[in-house]
């Protein structure tokens, strides 16, 4: 499935539901936002991350989600074909603007967010906006959770799942917890759960495990605490540790590959890119434990490379 050098892109199409927005991202690691002295624009928002990292990787993704009718919007959306993403779904919203976030970036490469959203166009999707059509013709259909925070977007978001799965799609499932963006924690925990048993597979960070578990373990029986009988396949990633992988059949994990970090914004999203561009065709390799850890290796790989540059769309995990 490599694409790269300007070839084709193959295989069954990946669409990927939420938000995209720009990130600010300080100039220099390991400062307050009031202390930077000045940001790197970069595009962001997990779904849009995983639409490019799956066409980077030689893999067909589409984006379906709203954007203000903006600079940054035509912007976000002109990164997006240039990157091969198909734009059928993208809506323009002329009465709001594109969602921005500024990054605050630790010495240790760790974020902060502060967001500037009241509301962002990407909250305004209705379900009537959707290409039904697009959605239909997904084999994998992914999402986060931040599109759950507010209606209308919320009903086209529940709308758009259920579209995908009458179609036969996988849904595929990662949290991507931005707690600043939620009226409350439990709010967030809610809500996040109230679709977890849709998804066929389903990521979590090590940091969203114990939010949602109220456990400060990071193991095997906390992870499996959240399975569900429709679940296919879980991943718990672990940051410089690697991954952890749970299905019906068999659980592991896979290491690491270790960089110079600079910036882990973007990271979980190639992960997962990687994982839903090698599975796209081929389902069967979430039974298959051998095929399945060459896989994450990969996703891996792919993830590791992102954190060596900042923001999480320059870098490509070819």
């Amino acid at each position: 499935m490599a694409m790269k050098n300007g070839g084709v892109p193959s295989g069954g199409l990946i669409v990927s539901f939420g938000e995209m927005l720009i990130d600010f991202v300080p100039t220099v690691s390991g400062v307050s936002l009031a202390e930077a002295p000045g940001f790197l624009k970069a595009p962001g928002g997990a779904p849009a991350n995983v639409a490019i990292a799956i066409t980077r990787l030689g893999g067909r993704s589409a984006f379906v989600g709203k954007l203000g009718d903006d600079e940054f919007g035509q912007m976000l959306a002109g990164i997006l074909r240039k990157n091969g993403v198909a734009d059928d779904g993208i809506l323009f919203d002329t009465g709001a603007r594109t969602a921005l976030a500024f990054v605050t970036l630790r010495a240790d490469g760790e974020r902060e967010f502060m967001f500037y959203r009241n509301p962002s166009a990407d909250m305004l999707l209705t379900p009537d906006e959707l290409n039904l059509d697009l959605i239909r013709s997904a084999k994998i259909f992914h999402y986060g959770s931040i599109s759950l925070i507010v209606e209308p977007c919320r009903s086209a978001h529940l709308k758009a799942m259920e579209v995908a799965k009458d179609a036969g799609a996988l849904l595929s499932y990662d949290p991507n917890l931005r707690l600043p963006l939620w009226p409350s924690a439990e709010e967030a925990r809610e809500q996040i759960m109230s679709i977890w048993d849709k998804a066929e597979v389903i990521k979590v960070s090590d940091n969203e495990l114990e939010f949602l578990t109220g456990s400060d373990k990071i193991d095997d029986e906390s992870a499996m605490s959240l399975w569900h009988p429709n679940l296919k396949l879980l991943l718990v990633t672990l940051g410089e540790k690697g991954c952890r992988y749970y299905t019906k059949s068999f659980h592991g994990s896979v290491d690491a590959f270790h960089v110079k970090t600079v910036d882990t914004t973007g990271a979980g999203d190639a992960f997962i890119g990687a994982l839903l561009c090698k599975m796209v065709d081929d389902r069967s390799v979430i039974e298959d434990e051998a095929r399945l850890r060459e896989i994450l290796k990969f996703a891996n790989a792919c993830g590791a490379i992102t954190t060596t540059k900042k923001g999480a769309i320059p870098t490509p995990p070819n």
